[in-house]
């Protein structure tokens, strides 16, 4: 039995170290013969690595479908053994996670809801200490790293020896594109923390719908992340729950299908050394940008300096929109985005703010 269950633990491992690691199935469970049916579909696409389905659903507000519950589990296990495919589940409690390992579930993710609150992810890392499963933590849904790392902290310190990343994306105040806006630089940033963990990208609630889904999936494969996590259902339109953003299992397959998967390098000297002649073109760009920073820096204390000695406040609004509208109409005929220009010159703005605040209180 031992034996058995360590071959089991170790074809998990073994898939999920794939790359891409591919993870569908439904949003919801809702009765088993559609969980059955969406399991058997999708292993039979030759695409997907492991069934995910949700079990219990935390809602914004009450009378929504919140899940099928603990009665939903057995119906992954049987979809197991009919496909082979190994399973994994949202948990949010600690009873929740030990529901889950009690019906021999293959992997455990935190989603954003539950990463959000410190306390939530403790009383779960406290029913895990001892397991031997893998968990994947999602982003939480305001945009704070902080609260990210903490929460894989809190399962590294219970012992849980695999764990993986998954980007959700956030909240945010006037994002109209998305669900939840990707903000790829947090993800990106994540990585760059954490080269050791796996990180998958969950298109389905980024997107909130099912026509830009292939958009942010390539995005995510040209980023380099480890696989995709997207919803299916065999009847997307009647889905309990989520069914904007959901596929057939039979859209899933021609999607992947057209994802341009990208290498993270290729053996050949050639293309390495272009490439390491525009980086070292870049190399020199950033370190002249990082001279002209710093005149420009000297130049706004001269400012406040002026400020200081007349009595004038360092915010100049009519100076500041006057900024932007020039960097506008320039960046839109040298290519760059409004969007670029905002968040460039907004980090450049707050700098010579505390740069001029350090002359006026000094």
């Amino acid at each position: 039995m031992q034996a058995v269950e360590t071959n089991t633990k170790a074809a998990v491992l073994e898939t999920l170290n794939k790359k891409p690691l591919i993870i569908s199935g439904p949003c919801s469970a809702e009765t088993e013969a559609q969980v059955l049916e969406t399991a058997q579909r999708l292993a039979n696409t030759g695409k997907v690595d492991m069934l995910r389905a949700g079990i219990w659903k935390p809602r914004t507000r009450p009378g929504s479908f919140e899940g099928i519950g603990t009665k939903g589990l057995p119906w992954l296990q049987q979809a197991k053994k009919i496909t082979g495919l190994p399973t994994t589940v949202e948990v949010a409690t600690g009873k929740q996670a030990q529901d889950a390992l009690h019906f021999e579930i293959d992997m455990l993710w935190i989603g954003a809801r539950t990463t959000v609150n410190p306390f939530s992810v403790q009383e779960i890392a406290d029913a895990l200490r001892g397991a031997d499963v893998p968990v994947f933590i999602k982003n939480p849904i305001n945009p704070d790293l902080e609260l990210w790392t903490g929460a894989v902290e809190r399962i590294a310190k219970a012992g849980i020896k695999t764990i993986g990343l998954i980007h959700r994306g956030f909240s945010a105040y006037g994002n109209t594109e998305y669900r939840n806006a990707p903000m790829w630089h947090l993800a990106i940033e994540m990585k760059r923390r954490n080269p050791e963990l796996k990180i998958i990208n969950d298109p389905s609630h980024i997107c909130g719908r099912r026509d830009i889904l292939l958009e942010v999936a390539q995005k995510a494969i040209d980023l380099d992340f480890d696989g995709l996590m997207i919803e299916s259902h065999i009847d997307p339109d009647h889905a309990w729950s989520d069914a904007k953003q959901q596929v057939t299992p039979e859209k899933l397959a021609e999607m992947l299908d057209a994802i341009t998967w990208r290498k993270e390098d290729v053996n050949s000297e050639e293309v390495h050394a272009a490439l390491e002649k525009l980086r070292q073109q870049i190399n020199h760009l950033d370190d002249e940008m990082m001279q002209i920073l710093s005149q420009r820096m000297n130049l706004a204390e001269k400012i406040g300096q002026y400020k200081k000695d007349n009595d004038i406040t360092i915010l100049q609004t009519s100076r500041w929109n006057e900024i932007l509208e020039r960097a506008f109409k320039r960046g839109e005929k040298i290519g760059l985005s409004n969007e670029f220009i905002t968040k460039y010159f907004d980090a450049i703005h707050m700098e010579s703010i505390n740069h001029q605040n350090k002359i006026m209180n000094s």
